[in-house]
């Protein structure tokens, strides 16, 4: 019998400084627009109205930008994390260009560190994964590390190399979609009235709204995005028999429910770090809330970068996120600082 199935990468597979080509390019439209606001109560206006866009000096509408990290992120799957236990976290993460209705996404990653977990039967990878559109331009880069199983547990450890990340990207580094212009913000039609300026580090803001996250969209929500991570398919992945909710699905959601009060932090533009902290179940609320770390100018007219840290929970008391013992509390699913540009 001969085999011509793929079983996956596992951690004894990876090796610094190997480049992954991940298959399956995929060419996005409205179609992936309706369903990503389908799946999740986003309503930020620059990515609901052509008409808006245009006042804000862009050509058209582009595509959520999350829509394009998760198609991203989708391609790589397969030679990253089809064996994963968890996805663990996030780092310098960078939307370089809009993603437009038309375009065609693919996904390369570059291994840049490697080490196994004490108990030998799992280590973790890091990566970054860069998206490139039909032009061959990026789109979109970042790295993640993921907690991989091993195939033997036998095999030696390798030299453990983990690399050095900075703890946040600089306002200097992030990129401004050409064009953009928020000197004719319309406020009324965002939702809020709130500017940059609004604002102040430190400031804490609940969410208020939840979302009961359910099987059958979280299913689809991975078909779309084309994630074959067994841990989100198959029960018998996980000891539990339970299907792990796709951890993008956790930062949509809670970046959909931060509308309510930060209706005019309109694009995402750096990803600083993010950690999925604990499961996220079929069943579980989820609830978010967001702390402003840091604001900048930027050379764009009337456009503002704010630093938010965007916290998701299942519940637990208001704005608690860590334990006395420094460990992330049991109902925090996710803690993501990213960068948005705001008007000012």
């Amino acid at each position: 019998m001969t085999t011509k199935t793929n079983a996956g990468r596992f951690f004894e597979d990876y090796a610094v400084g190997d480049t992954l080509h991940h298959a399956v390019p995929r060419t996005v439209g409205a179609g992936e627009r309706a369903l990503y606001h389908a799946l999740y109560p986003a309503r930020h206006a620059l990515y609901s109205s052509d008409l808006f866009a245009q006042s804000c000096g862009l050509p058209a509408s582009p595509l959520d930008d999350l829509v394009a990290f998760h198609t991203v992120f989708g391609k790589s799957v397969p030679d990253v994390s089809l064996n994963a236990v968890a996805n663990l976290g996030y780092a310098q993460g960078r939307w370089l260009a809009p993603v437009w209705p038309g375009d065609t996404l693919r996904s390369v990653s570059e291994v840049i560190g490697v080490k196994q977990n004490s108990n030998g039967k799992t280590g973790v990878v890091y990566v970054r994964t860069r998206g490139i559109n039909q032009h061959g331009a990026d789109v979109l880069d970042y790295v993640r590390w993921v907690m991989v199983r091993k195939r033997n547990a036998d095999a030696p450890a390798p030299d453990p190399v983990v690399p050095d990340l900075p703890k946040a990207l600089a306002a200097s580094d992030l990129v401004i979609p050409d064009g953009l212009d928020f000197t004719r913000y319309d406020f009324a039609l965002a939702g809020e009235p709130h500017r940059w300026g609004d604002y102040a580090v430190g400031e804490i803001i609940d969410h208020v709204d939840g979302v009961t996250v359910e099987e059958a969209e979280h299913m689809m929500a991975t078909r779309l995005w084309q994630n074959t991570a067994k841990v989100h398919f198959d029960t018998s992945a996980r000891p539990d028999g339970s299907r792990l909710i796709y951890g993008g699905h956790v930062i949509s959601m809670a970046r959909a429910l931060s509308f309510n009060g930060l209706a005019n932090a309109q694009m995402i533009v750096g990803l600083n770090g993010g950690a999925h902290a604990n499961p996220c179940l079929a069943g579980d609320t989820i609830r978010a809330w967001s702390e402003v770390l840091d604001r900048a100018e930027t050379a764009a007219p009337g456009v503002g970068a704010i630093r938010l840290r965007l916290v998701a929970t299942k519940g637990g008391a208001p704005f608690a996120l860590r334990g006395e013992d420094g460990k992330y509390l049991p109902e925090v699913l996710l803690d993501l600082d990213y960068w948005a540009l705001m008007p000012l």
